[in-house]
């Protein structure tokens, strides 16, 4: 599997002004990433942003050491078993660099990788390699150690229709991306954010005065501001699946911390009529036990924010 970010305007290099790149997301995505509107624009303003925390007013160790002619060559090195995720963010940020550097890929964003692969070379001025490095491996080691332990999660589930989620417990900035990267390792995406989904919460219940307040709220919404939102409904009890269901309306029942027995209760109640997710307290070593439930999906946060970055390096050749 893999990610195609394909660049339709020219990116200059970082002594001119900026230029947004337009990027179309092509390859075999869930609909919440390609119906992204703001995703090239976030993850424009992600680069600006780190290239400009990063370089500054220049790189002044190598403008101080290394002549402005100098050419090389860079390899960019696996040291630890995983999936690869990040080459073609690695590339836009190669390129907003300095457009001039040639980068020979591989691999694809997908790969298995074992430690002595080299996922790609890149060729041109040393200063711009020398810029380029930190910010490509800083994307690059997050992005595939997301996939990695994505991956782990979803072989799991190899042969059961549940799919594992991921939740919007990602690094502020950062989310396109690492939802890129669950998605490269085999998971799936849940909303984006606050503007794609409606999600009423257990606050979002409380808040509302109840389960039955919350959705007609949330439907007179909608058909008041003529928006098209699915609308996903979380459940803390059998009761709550209940009532939910007899006001209707809805497109998911998610199942907050029921344990095994709740779940297969719930999965029997709702028989099919509504998309159910599990969540809460779901670790790796009971995945598949609450899968074998018959939930549609199982949501687990750590996907994104207890992961441990994939070990790369960047070598000169």
């Amino acid at each position: 599997m893999a990610f195609y970010v394909l660049v339709s305007a020219e990116i200059v290099t970082n002594s001119e002004a900026f230029s947004p790149v337009c990027i179309n997301f092509t390859h075999d995505l869930t609909p919440k990433i390609e119906e992204m509107e703001n995703a090239s624009e976030l993850i424009n303003e992600l680069l600006e942003i780190a290239i400009k925390e990063d370089i500054g007013d220049g790189d002044h160790s190598s403008l101080s050491c290394i002549p402005s002619t100098a050419r090389g060559r860079v390899k960019l090195l696996v040291k630890q078993d995983g999936i690869i995720a990040g080459i073609e963010i690695a590339k836009l940020i190669f390129s907003r660099i300095d457009k001039d550097l040639k980068v020979e890929t591989l691999l694809e964003d997908g790969a298995h990788v074992k430690v002595g692969d080299i996922v790609l070379y890149v060729e041109g001025s040393d200063r711009s390699l020398l810029q380029a490095e930190r910010l490509v491996l800083n994307v690059m080691q997050r992005m595939s150690g997301i996939a990695t332990q994505t991956n782990v999660y979803a072989e799991k589930l190899q042969g059961l229709k549940t799919k594992v989620l991921d939740t919007r417990k990602t690094t502020p900035g950062m989310r396109v991306l690492e939802k890129m990267a669950v998605k490269i390792g085999g998971g799936e995406n849940h909303r984006m954010g606050l503007y794609d989904m409606i999600m009423l919460k257990d606050n979002h219940v409380d808040f509302a005065g109840g389960i039955t307040q919350a959705i007609r709220k949330t439907q007179a919404y909608l058909k008041d501001t003529g928006r098209d939102l699915r609308i996903e409904v979380e459940t803390r009890s059998l009761d709550e699946i209940r009532e939910a269901m007899a006001v209707g309306g809805i497109h998911r029942i998610m199942l907050d911390n029921f344990d095994l027995e709740k779940t297969r209760a719930a999965v029997e109640l709702i028989g099919g009529r509504y998309e159910t997710e599990s969540s809460g307290g779901i670790t790796l070593e009971t995945l598949r036990d609450y899968a074998e439930c018959g939930v549609d999906y199982i949501s687990v946060g750590a996907l994104t924010h207890q992961i441990k970055s994939l070990d790369l390096s960047l070598k000169a050749i």
